[in-house]
């Protein structure tokens, strides 16, 4: 049974999000990949879809869903289950981090509105 040592595993950085990749296919994993995401304070959301349903576990902070019309907030403890096909964005209005796990099937896609559907890097 492979372990991904949180030190060994790789850090993406891009504005007011930090990413630790967990499970994924480089790394083991068939059918699931596992991140563990960070926002910064006052970081808006970014709007992008997926192809695959995707569940977010909140572990310390709030976050501001949006995903199709609706708003939803998110708080450590939470989970949000983000269907496939709907616009989705993930805001921290706060002034601390928010912190999460997300898990997404393996194969599964992101694209943002005027963009190709891609891997994210940290599921691939």
């Amino acid at each position: 049974m492979p372990i991904i040592k949180s030190a060994d595993a790789p850090h993406f950085d891009l504005p007011g999000l930090a990413v630790v990749g967990l499970a994924a296919p480089s790394r083991g994993a068939r059918e699931t990949s596992v991140w563990r995401l960070a926002l910064a304070p006052r970081t808006p959301g970014t709007t992008h879809q997926v192809d695959r349903e995707e569940i977010f576990v909140a572990l310390a902070g709030r976050a501001v869903a949006t995903v199709g019309a609706e708003t939803l907030e998110l708080a450590a403890g939470d989970a949000l289950v983000v269907p496939a096909h709907q616009p989705f964005a993930l805001a921290n209005p706060d002034d601390q981090p928010f912190e999460a796990v997300a898990v997404f099937p393996v194969g599964g896609r992101a694209a943002l509105p005027d963009g190709a559907p891609f891997v994210p890097p940290w599921a691939s």
